[in-house]
């Protein structure tokens, strides 16, 4: 079955998508989506499910929509600033859903389509969604703490969250209850965050390392074992979701919103001095333009063989590809000339489509052929 008709925004002399190099891979664009709000609200988080059916956003008037993958249907809207008449009711001023994931599918959640989102309320919620029902199932709290970003382990066993006061909370999913804060660190080598964390990412395989990172130029290694950082990453000057894994954890990806260097890969073994292993150099033959990245992602195949990132400045989405290896990174397409920045990107689980998310409120999904 063809793909739907891309939006009316691909018009000439707007955004394009572009091929780079000489690679068979390419990007062509989906769908769009366009939730309608007037004015426009920033589209902060974009998730695909772990099966790919569904494609969650949250926008910075807090709602969340959720779509059809394939199409770009709209099929769920939670936390709207509706009320059960159908009228404008309080929530109108609701601060922003800053961040969500989907609960993986496991053993030990019976229910699907669960979905985990947290925002920036002044006393930060952590909000467990059943999409289908529109339900609220559970509400955490933490007083005092705005929250920008959390992350699940593999397995759905248990997640954290982070935000404004610098602190990593870890969480049981099943009892909700939270198990852990980590701070400091180990006061020779790390010393845990001094400014907002905005990105957090579990280490694929191993539920006791968690990467976290934000306004202090650093991104840090916690070890939940210990309860502090372990190790610290320099110079990682954090804005957005934008530090991850690769898939089998040898490498860590950082997109720092800066004009140089702004992307790099990191070898975790590499002991307590991590240096980079590679900055992927953003300029190519076909443009000399950078970008402050406020987004940063591996795809989720077992190789990790590409990488998606996006920021301001030239307000783009780029795709690369990562060998092996993970020497020699190079670009294969681009989405550019978008009307405001990217703020948020996401591989779908079969690495065969990418969302961007901008702060003009719409969501551009493309098929990678």
């Amino acid at each position: 079955m063809a793909p739907p008709a891309p939006a009316a925004a691909l018009e000439a002399g707007a955004e394009q998508v572009t091929k780079i190099g000489e690679g068979a891979k390419r990007i062509r664009a989906r769908y769009t989506c366009n939730p309608g709000y007037e004015p426009s609200a920033d589209c902060f988080c974009v998730r695909f499910s772990p099966d790919d059916q569904y494609l969650a956003a949250s926008f910075a008037n807090g709602a969340i929509h959720v779509y059809n993958a394939d199409t770009g249907k709209q099929e769920f809207v939670l936390n709207s600033n509706e009320n059960k008449d159908g009228k404008e009711g309080l929530l109108s001023a609701a601060l922003p859903t800053t961040q969500l994931r989907w609960r993986p599918h496991s053993a030990q959640s019976k229910t699907k389509s669960v979905l985990i989102s947290v925002n920036a309320e002044f006393d930060g919620q952590i909000l467990h969604w059943h999409i289908k029902s529109g339900k609220c199932l559970h509400t955490i709290t933490e007083k005092g703490n705005q929250l920008f970003c959390l992350d699940y382990f593999a397995d759905g066993s248990q997640f954290a969250t982070a935000g404004r006061d610098r602190l990593v909370r870890v969480y049981d999913e099943a009892t909700k209850r939270h198990v852990q804060t980590l701070q400091g660190g180990d006061l020779k080598e790390t010393a845990g965050h001094s400014n907002r964390v905005f990105s957090l990412k579990y280490h694929p395989q191993h539920p006791h390392i968690i990467l976290s990172g934000g306004w202090d130029n650093t991104v840090q290694v916690w070890d939940t074992r210990l309860g502090h950082s372990v190790r610290s990453l320099w110079n990682c000057y954090l804005c957005g979701d934008s530090v991850d894994f690769t898939a089998d954890g040898s490498q860590i990806l950082t997109g720092s919103w800066r004009t140089e260097n702004a992307l790099q890969l990191w070898d975790f073994g590499a002991g307590n001095d991590a240096e980079v292993a590679e900055t992927v150099d953003w300029k190519s033959a076909s443009s000399q333009s950078t970008c402050m990245l406020f987004a940063a992602q591996c795809s989720k195949d077992a190789a990790s063989s590409m990488i998606v990132a996006g920021g301001s400045q030239e307000n783009e989405a780029k795709f690369f590809t990562r060998p092996a290896d993970g020497r020699g990174v190079t670009p294969f397409g681009a989405l550019i000339k978008l009307p405001k920045p990217v703020f948020t990107v996401d591989f779908s689980a079969s690495s065969r489509m990418a969302a961007i998310g901008s702060a003009d409120g719409q969501i551009r999904v493309l098929d990678i052929v």
